[in-house]
């Protein structure tokens, strides 16, 4: 297992506050933070309108929590799953920030590419920077993730908290293209949150990987976060003991 320095994620996070606070407070990103979390748990319908980033505050706080977050959390689900040998390339789908395809790089060790996909622009932008900054190499457009090109052999495909905001038909063509891709030499990676009201199609997904030789987990890791997450996280009232996450893995 690799073990990436503490201090690496540090510097990557004060940049990132750098970047975010530059315009913004501390207390006004706090906020915006525990507006976003409501979102999440009590309000997920107005996520596909794109509500969680309708604003500087809701997009500084994605930046500095959610980003950081999963990108720990896809982190250590890919140590867990001792993925190897490192893929010739990583297809992130629904990139966002950018950070699971990252994730998944820096673990491979060698860095392989990350070709990313997202509709919001300002998600690519930032996934452009998150990249950059973490030393990856990344080819980013906009564009709809049920549609990315899939299926060379060798290639890494990781779907990270985005299956959940596809409509059904969306969600069924996905499904089909990334079995499909598997048959060709993909290894595909989905990870969604733990809670079942955000993911009621987890049990046909589950179902659908297991039958071509997959696995389905259930994760809790510690939570070790940067200092300034940390401080961040308990000011908004979150204060995580742990990271949680389910995923779905075909090797």
């Amino acid at each position: 297992m690799n073990e990436r320095p503490a201090a690496e994620v540090e510097a990557w996070y004060a940049a990132l506050e750098a970047r975010h606070l530059d315009t913004l407070t501390f207390t006004e990103v706090r906020r915006a933070l525990q507006a976003l979390s409501s979102l999440y748990v009590e309000r997920r319908d107005r996520l596909g309108r794109g509500a969680a980033l309708d604003g500087a505050g809701k997009r500084a706080a994605f930046a500095l929590f959610y980003g950081p977050l999963h990108f720990l959390v896809v982190r250590e689900i890919v140590r867990a799953l001792h993925v190897d040998p490192r893929p010739r390339r990583i297809v992130d789908l629904g990139c966002g920030t950018g950070v699971a395809g990252a994730a998944w790089a820096i673990e491979a060790g060698g860095r392989p590419a990350v070709s990313g996909v997202d509709g919001s622009g300002w998600a690519i932008g930032e996934a452009e920077w998150n990249l950059r900054t973490l030393g990856v190499t990344a080819t980013l457009r906009r564009g709809n993730l049920v549609e990315a090109p899939l299926g060379a052999a060798g290639e890494g495909i990781v779907a990270a908290y985005a299956v959940n905001e596809l409509d059904d038909g969306a969600r069924a063509e996905l499904l089909r293209r990334l079995l499909a891709a598997h048959t060709k030499g993909s290894r595909v990676l989905l990870v969604e949150p733990i809670a079942r009201r955000p993911v009621p199609f987890w049990p046909v997904w589950a179902d659908a990987f297991r039958a071509a030789g997959g696995r389905d987990d259930t994760w809790r890791f510690p939570a070790v976060f940067p200092e300034r997450m940390k401080l961040l996280d308990k000011a908004a009232g979150l204060d995580h003991r742990e990271m949680t996450a389910r995923s779905l893995w075909l090797p």
